[in-house]
């Protein structure tokens, strides 16, 4: 029996995909995962905030991250070790004493709705908020981190 040479191309483009992917699996960037100790979280402006934003935030932006299966696999777990270092260095509720650079952003940045980003919801289902809920963690979020101006 003859093999197609479309399907032969085909069946070839495939091994090398998956001999791609087992050699990516190598690169040992984004498997080191780390949740470093608590050192001290904001003063909360009530249980509600705090509970929120465990739901919506913590997973990026404190030292308690849940790392999904997929976090263990390349090249998945580039894309998901960098968000979190990158969301650690900005606001890190689990390291108050350095806060990072936008802590007063947290709430304007719910409001508008970049935060928590789509791609982080899909993956997510428990850190999509109500309407009402994305205004209370807003505004729990602006009373918690002092921020300047009005929500």
């Amino acid at each position: 029996m003859r093999v197609p040479p479309l399907l032969r191309r085909v069946a070839k483009g495939l091994g090398v995909l998956v001999l791609l992917f087992g050699v990516i699996q190598l690169i040992p960037y984004g498997r080191t995962h780390s949740n470093p100790s608590v050192n001290v979280e904001p003063p909360w402006d009530s249980p509600r905030t705090r509970e929120l934003t465990v739901r919506a935030c913590f997973d990026c932006h404190s030292n308690h991250t849940k790392w999904p299966w997929y976090a263990d696999l390349a090249p998945f777990s580039w894309i998901v070790q960098k968000d979190v270092d990158n969301a650690r260095e900005t606001v890190n509720f689990s390291d108050w004493n350095h806060r990072g650079d936008l802590p007063d952003e947290s709430g304007p940045s719910v409001i508008r709705g970049d935060m928590p980003p789509y791609k982080y919801k899909m993956a997510h289902p428990e850190a999509n908020l109500t309407p009402e809920e994305t205004i209370q963690l807003a505004r729990g979020l602006h009373a918690t981190v002092g921020a300047k101006g009005r929500i």
